[in-house]
């Protein structure tokens, strides 16, 4: 009986991290599901069509601009002098590079115009219009 009395008073050996991993294991699933919730686009008031077209493409390029005027390029703010550069550098690596154009449907049609003008000077031949089904 001196033998187990003497046993349960020695020092721990090892840690038992079993809890500490799970705690890891939850935090890294909350990590992984607020950075997926957290990345969004910029959110704009489509115009309205009856036709409806399929333009999911792989590498496609967004370019929103927001009812106050402000220009995005893939939901970063871009001048239109970024948005010719940085569509320039896409159309090099992709000749047929395709671009979709998501306005408000309060903008003025200057900004609309200008980024059109762009995709000609850069020859962007595929050029896809965002806008709601009426109804919708």
């Amino acid at each position: 009986m001196a033998a187990s009395v003497q046993a349960d008073n020695q020092p721990y050996d090892d840690i038992n991290i079993t809890p500490m991993l799970d705690l890891a294991y939850v935090l890294l699933v909350v990590f992984m599901i607020l950075t997926t919730a957290s990345v969004q686009g910029v959110r704009v008031k489509s115009p309205e069509t009856q036709a409806v077209s399929n333009l999911a493409k792989p590498q496609t390029r967004a370019i929103t601009i927001t009812a106050d005027g402000a220009m995005y390029l893939d939901a970063y703010p871009v001048t239109i002098e970024q948005l010719k550069t940085s569509l320039g550098q896409y159309r090099a690596a992709n000749p047929n590079l395709p671009v979709v154009l998501k306005g408000d449907a309060a903008v003025q049609y200057e900004k609309v115009q200008q980024v059109l003008s762009v995709l000609k000077q850069l020859d962007i031949a595929e050029v896809g219009l965002v806008t709601r089904r009426s109804g919708a």
